[in-house]
């Protein structure tokens, strides 16, 4: 999924700087793991709301390029790697808050787990609500604790691919008229599978203090 995020982009004065300049992959990887660190301690030590909001909402702002260039080629399994998958999952939604959303209304009724439940997302939810979930997440990953939003975010992507699979099965049976539908449809099931897998794995390390 990162691999569509390789744009070259100007990244903001005085955030990453680190990066400039960086050519060999040694060197990105470090930069990565030290940003991540130094970003995470600074805020979780003084978890100012105002810090956390622009945090949350950087992407908004500068696009999620930004943070792509500097953690998306971080192992799934790191710091970095672990805040490059929550900002991806929280565009994707904002990109298809109505899709998402149905999807995750879907997975309520389909899945048979408690995913919904871990996730914390108001049942029913509509767009506005899978939106405020998302920013809740990435800020109960610098103002809660980690582990716990990494779980929310697993279980949140578990229940949207669960829907998802559960619309491919409707397309395959009756959207004669766009037969690439349902394995659209499929495809996004698969990848926030993998996100959840990630996620949980990160919550892991985390708690067993391992995650660098």
């Amino acid at each position: 999924m990162a691999s569509d995020y390789h744009r070259p982009t100007r990244l903001p004065p005085r955030m990453f700087e680190g990066f400039l300049g960086a050519e060999d992959p040694a060197h990105l990887s470090r930069v990565a793991h030290d940003t991540a660190a130094a970003l995470l301690s600074r805020v979780r030590s003084d978890p100012d709301p105002a810090v956390v909001a622009r945090l949350v909402s950087y992407t908004d702002e500068h696009g999620i390029d930004a943070i792509a260039e500097l953690w998306s080629q971080a192992s799934a399994k790191s710091l970095p790697g672990a805040l490059w998958r929550v900002y991806l999952l929280r565009t994707l939604i904002r990109q298809d808050p109505q899709g998402i959303s149905l999807a995750f209304q879907r997975g309520t009724e389909v899945s048979r787990t408690i995913d919904q439940v871990v996730a914390g997302a108001p049942i029913p939810a509509g767009p506005a609500e899978v939106r405020e979930l998302a920013d809740q997440i990435l800020r109960g990953l610098f103002g809660g604790d980690f582990a716990v939003a990494l779980e929310r975010a697993a279980a949140f992507a578990r229940v949207v691919a669960a829907g998802f699979v559960s619309l491919a099965d409707d397309a395959d049976a009756s959207d004669a008229a766009h037969p690439d539908r349902s394995g659209q449809l499929t495809q996004r099931a698969l990848r926030l599978t993998q996100l959840a897998d990630e996620f949980a794995s990160c919550a892991r390390l985390w708690r067993r203090d391992s995650l660098d």
